[in-house]
């Protein structure tokens, strides 16, 4: 099995550091494995529907060449290889490039697929139907299952992928962990946290992506208590599991670079 960090989006934020979409290409024998997609071809060719007021304030890129499909392709992969998608959550700039691979399963928790299929007048504005509109193949799964370093139910999609539960920042949100070949783990976080410092105890941030999290997170109680089980994470078992999350950049260069 080989892990690939790939960047599928790069964001210039007002206010605040630049940021990437950090996914994950998993290669397996049973079938490529990705972890979120960032956006899509459709998204770049069509950058209004993303909406004026997400292109206004995050200020994505839209390179053809950053979205998962042309990575995958250039990794000498055909797209249709891509068996599986675990997605950390449903938001617009995680979810872009599904209709690039429209024969692949979308792994989620129920509880975001029906926060993106219901939502309230509150989250309306983060899912959008246009990047879902060919009917991704959705396979649901519930938060209860089995224990992973002081984590009460984490779900397996195989033994060596597992969801793990991390809401707040949305209703299902949850991060993907992926076995390493040497027996570690990588905890994608997805947007858990934004910044490396936000690991540390203390954490630390800028202000502007502090004022960001706070004000998107449907649950700030409950992302601020995941985020300290992740703090928790990195003091007790930093040696097994390296957790990042989507949008730090210097997360995504050190492991990219490795």
């Amino acid at each position: 099995m080989t892990i690939r960090h790939l960047n599928c989006a790069s964001m210039r934020p007002l206010a605040s550091p630049p940021m990437v979409a950090h996914c994950l290409l998993v290669e397996r024998p049973e079938g490529l494995l990705l972890v979120d997609t960032g956006f899509g071809a459709a998204d770049c060719a069509d950058p209004k529907r993303l909406g004026r007021p997400f292109r206004s304030v995050v200020r994505p890129v839209l390179d053809p060449a950053e979205t998962a499909v042309a990575q995958v392709r250039a990794l000498g992969h055909d797209p249709r290889e891509v068996a599986d998608i675990a997605l950390t959550h449903l938001d617009l700039d995680h979810v872009g490039g599904l209709a690039d691979f429209p024969d692949a399963r979308v792994h989620v928790f129920t509880d975001e697929l029906e926060a993106a299929l219901h939502p309230t007048a509150r989250e309306r504005a983060r899912y959008l139907e246009v990047q879902r509109a060919h009917v991704p193949r959705w396979v649901r799964h519930d938060v209860p299952g089995d224990p992973w370093f002081g984590f009460g139910s984490v779900t397996a999609l195989a033994d060596d992928v597992l969801l793990v539960p991390l809401q707040g920042h949305t209703r299902g949100h949850c991060g993907v962990a992926v076995r390493r070949p040497d027996g570690t783990w990588l905890l994608h976080a997805g947007d858990s946290y934004f910044h490396a410092s936000e690991k540390d105890t203390p954490p630390a941030a800028p202000v502007a992506l502090r004022t960001f999290q706070a004000l998107m997170a449907v649950d700030d109680k409950r992302r601020r208590a995941n985020q300290e089980r992740l703090r928790e994470l990195q003091r007790s078992h930093g040696d097994e599991v390296t957790v990042f999350c989507a949008h730090d950049p210097s997360e995504y260069a050190e492991l990219a670079g490795s």
